[in-house]
């Protein structure tokens, strides 16, 4: 059943006051009001799709209906061996299995040592070799767990065991999206907290993207010896996902200005806060599309089909940017444009399918009946 539009007129003044230059694209501002785009020298993609919302020349999106509803503040997703899948909740701190057929709930129990506030909590998850990986805000920092499950039924996560610690935390900019790449290393994308100079500073683990051993430790051929760091000057680094030809792309909420997909590159610098969206100055790496703050802030990204899906949050729409090798081959259509609220997370099932997570209970959305929910999606 498609959300109804709601419109989102009224914020309360500490609403407003929190969110004000946030990492997740809302600036304060009705993320519903018309404003004109900003002005720069690369001219935005588009944000409006040369077809219906579902479906295109070029691709199509079907919503095929929804798996499960009633989720509160859902974050990560990550599937398990024979399609079910588990989900976090940001501010309850908890890991619920959900069935991928049913979309029956189990309650999998609360994660000890998550101290939530703001964009922090309980965030990414990923599985990997009968352990629940888990990217968490503590009292100290920011840190990556992991807990044995053994995945069958009336199976309960084991006590977390820390991967990685000392990731810097705030109230805004935690990042917090982990995942597992084909070379078997275990990827993080992190934020600066909102202390812009942690970006730059390689010796910070803030404003990164990590790779590391599924122990933690710096992975081999990482590109600064001793370190978990693989690239830097991110803002805040919420979307990862790899296509077909093993290269990592990330998605990366800008300030007030460009949004960002960039196509990663071990050792790189991605600008920030020196440069937001495409500067075109020796040193930095432009991103490969950039969008207005109000018609994505990015959140999770998945490959499917020849294409980088994007779920947006404040922009409320699911993003398709097609590749073709390492460069965009074609204009990003828009799909689901505001028919189901804020877009927190998308995975890739397999066969054309996607599992995509909404985010009104988040504090910064108007949830309605059945909110939050995981959607099924077929695309082409």
């Amino acid at each position: 059943m498609r959300r109804p539009v709601v419109q989102k007129a009224l914020w309360g003044a500490a609403v407003l006051a929190l969110v004000t230059g946030c990492s997740s694209g809302d600036t304060g501002q009705d993320p519903r009001a018309a404003s004109p785009p900003p002005v720069s020298s690369s001219p935005p993609v588009s944000s409006s799709p040369s077809a219906s919302p579902s479906s295109s020349a070029a691709g199509r999106v079907s919503v095929a209906g929804t798996l499960t509803e009633g989720l509160k503040s859902p974050w990560g997703l990550a599937g398990l061996p024979g399609g079910d899948l588990l989900v976090s909740s940001r501010d309850e701190r908890t890991i619920t299995r959900v069935d991928g057929r049913t979309g029956a709930k189990t309650p999998l129990g609360e994660v000890p040592g998550v101290v939530p506030g703001g964009e922090g909590g309980l965030l990414g998850l990923a599985v990997r070799d009968g352990w629940v990986y888990a990217y968490l805000t503590a009292a100290s920092d920011n840190r990556i767990v992991r807990m044995r499950y053994g995945g069958g039924a009336g199976d309960r996560l084991g006590p977390p065991e820390p991967v990685l610690t000392g990731i810097p935390k705030g109230f805004v900019h935690d990042g917090g999206r982990i995942a597992f790449g084909p070379d078997g290393m275990l990827y993080a994308g992190t934020g600066e907290t909102g202390r812009t100079g942690l970006a730059q500073d390689r010796s910070s683990l803030g404003g990164k993207i990590l790779r590391m051993t599924p122990e933690g430790r710096p992975a081999p051929g990482n590109p600064f010896p001793g370190s978990v760091v693989y690239s830097y000057g991110h803002r805040n680094v919420q979307g990862l996902a790899w296509d077909a030809e093993g290269r990592l792309w990330a998605a990366e909420f800008g300030q007030n200005t460009w949004d960002e997909l960039n196509l990663v590159e071990p050792g790189r610098n991605y600008g920030w806060p020196e440069a937001e969206g495409r500067a075109g100055r020796a040193g930095f790496v432009d991103p490969v599309a950039q969008w207005p703050t109000s018609e994505a802030s990015p959140s999770g990204i998945a490959y499917a089909r020849g294409a980088i899906w994007m779920a947006g949050l404040r922009g409320e729409r699911l993003w398709r940017i097609p590749l073709s090798g390492a460069e965009r081959s074609g204009e990003p259509e828009a799909f689901l444009r505001g028919e189901y609220g804020r877009l927190r997370t998308v995975l890739a099932a397999g066969d054309g399918r996607l599992w995509l997570v909404t985010s009104e209970t988040d504090t910064r959305g108007t949830p309605g009946p059945g909110d939050d929910r995981i959607l099924r999606l077929e695309v082409g």
